[in-house]
């Protein structure tokens, strides 16, 4: 129907088609509006104060003195905090707790890796059993490990030392590429002996070389600042933040909550001394009566428990009721799961009981995802393993009294080592973190030995792994032959001499 001012000939009807359109029209603008006010609200959330102090804390908290700063925290936690202690120390025993085997697969080359294993002063810094535990640690409350590789240019020998990451200052990485590191900046007080038995301290400031640059030139100084080039460094880290740069520790993420799970202890103990307190209440009607009473309550706080009590008519002494007052030590569980969860181990192994809500199996064994975290650390160990004897067998054949003999080819800025017929794969072999039960794994070995499915050299390794047997090198050493093909427990000496003629070699060498 026509409107009123339609009626009144002040404007022309508008027609089905032109309605639809302005309707249309109308539902848009009001859709636009509405969407404008969406955005504004979501722009008034974000900039709330709580994001804006989360964002700023961030930016605070992840710069190099940030880092610093949080790492001390938790290494402060680390020896102070029952939690944090027992929280790293259990992720550092299910990485490193049943060892770690680096073999080559070459014997020469197995050689080389061997010696830089076995040499006392590395076992001590970095690849014995309490070193790669205090590693462990490390990455746990700093989050970053630098190991830096001193190298003897004329053997090729390598010593392996750990910078403390309070001294790396500075990651300079190519331009252009900030996953690329070229450099660290290291800035530390080194502490020398005088003459007189003194001590003098004396700042420093040095570049260390990434662990795989290595350019044309090497100028001795950049900037004025000396550049050790036979000191090349690995970084490994841990939960990269930002740029990528640098690392954050593991606990990190559980400081707030072991802080909160120890002041509740602190304050459930509190109250269970205040209620232990007051233990009896007495009331008379008399006030003569009272102070009586009061010098017979004092005398019986001196009598043992189970003790009796006579009271005069119209005296009553009961027991203070605690129903209400009594505060569940429980209660905190959710605290200490916040920090197990931050840590990545289950709460039921990090309280050391599994409480109400496990048993006895959920408390000793380890679920899917906690296997897979622990087995991801584990391969960035492996990783750094591998890039260090890499670093090893290569010196050994760029120094000129290196032990090993190959051919040298230039990458760009990274030197390449072609060892010819050798192989010269690291192989880092972890311990199963499952318990699979050692019948089932033995029947499962025997099954392919009879099936042909590996070589004998290679089933010999599983079976003795197996077995837990630690440094098996030695073994393999005295069951194999000089070319790693084992031999045969039963074979008599003549066949041992028989083999070696038919393979072109000396009998009675294969005799010795």
């Amino acid at each position: 129907m026509p409107g009123i001012l339609e009626s009144l000939g002040l404007r022309k009807p508008q027609t089905r088609e032109q309605m639809v359109e302005a309707w249309r029209l109308e539902d848009a603008a009001y859709r636009l509006e509405t969407t404008k006010e969406s955005l504004a609200r979501l722009q008034l959330m974000y900039e709330d104060g709580g994001w804006e102090s989360l964002t700023a804390v961030g930016r605070t908290e992840f710069s190099r003195d940030g880092l610093s700063r949080n790492a001390e925290l938790c290494r402060v936690m680390f020896v102070a905090n029952p939690l944090m202690k027992r929280g790293l120390g259990i992720r550092a025993s299910y990485v490193f707790g049943q060892g770690v085997e680096v073999n080559a697969r070459d014997e020469d080359v197995d050689a080389v890796v061997q010696q830089f294993l076995d040499d006392e002063g590395n076992r001590d810094a970095v690849t014995g059993a309490q070193a790669r535990t205090v590693l462990e640690n490390e990455l746990g409350t700093d989050g970053n490990v630098f190991l830096s590789h001193f190298t003897n240019p004329l053997t090729g020998r390598v010593k392996v030392r750990p910078l403390p990451f309070d001294e790396i200052v500075e990651i300079i990485t190519e331009p252009g590429d900030k996953t690329t590191p070229w450099f660290y900046r290291r800035r530390w007080v080194e502490t020398t002996l005088t003459s007189t038995f003194g001590s003098l301290d004396r700042e420093r400031e040095a570049l260390y070389p990434a662990l795989k640059y290595q350019p044309i030139t090497k100028p001795k100084q950049f900037g004025g600042v000396d550049v050790m080039w036979d000191a090349p460094v690995l970084h490994v880290k841990v939960n990269p933040t930002g740029s990528k740069l640098w690392g954050v520790g593991d606990g990190f993420a559980a400081l707030p909550w072991c802080r909160s799970y120890k002041e509740f202890l602190e304050d459930w103990a509190t109250l269970c001394r205040a209620l232990s307190r007051i233990a009896f209440r007495a009331s008379s009607n008399k006030a003569k009566a009272s102070q009586v009473q009061r010098a017979g309550l004092e005398q019986m706080a001196k009598l043992g428990a189970g003790s009796s009590v006579s009271l005069a008519e119209g005296q009553t002494l009961e027991a203070v009721p605690k129903t209400g007052a009594t505060l569940d030590s429980e209660s905190g569980r959710p605290l200490a799961a916040m920090a197990a969860a931050a840590l990545g181990v289950p709460v039921t192994i990090l309280l050391a009981d599994p409480g109400v809500t496990g048993a006895r199996a959920t408390a000793e064994t380890l679920d899917l995802p906690t296997r897979l975290e622990m087995q991801g650390r584990q391969e960035v160990w492996a990783q750094a393993y591998r890039a260090s004897c890499g670093y090893v067998i290569e010196q050994a054949v760029i120094a000129p009294r290196g032990s090993l003999r190959g051919k040298v080819e230039r990458d760009g800025d990274r030197l390449l080592v072609d060892l010819g017929d050798k192989d010269a794969t690291v192989e880092v072999v972890w311990p199963d973190l499952a318990e699979i039960p050692l019948d089932i794994l033995m029947v499962a070995l025997e099954k392919a030995n009879d099936m042909d499915l590996l070589p004998r050299v290679e089933l010999l390794k599983l079976v003795l792994r197996a077995l837990n047997i630690r440094d098996i090198d030695d073994i393999l050493d005295e069951m194999t032959d000089e070319n790693g093909n084992l031999i045969e427990p039963a074979a008599t000496a003549g066949d041992q001499a028989a083999q070696a003629f038919r393979n072109g070699q000396d009998p009675a060498q294969a005799l010795k």
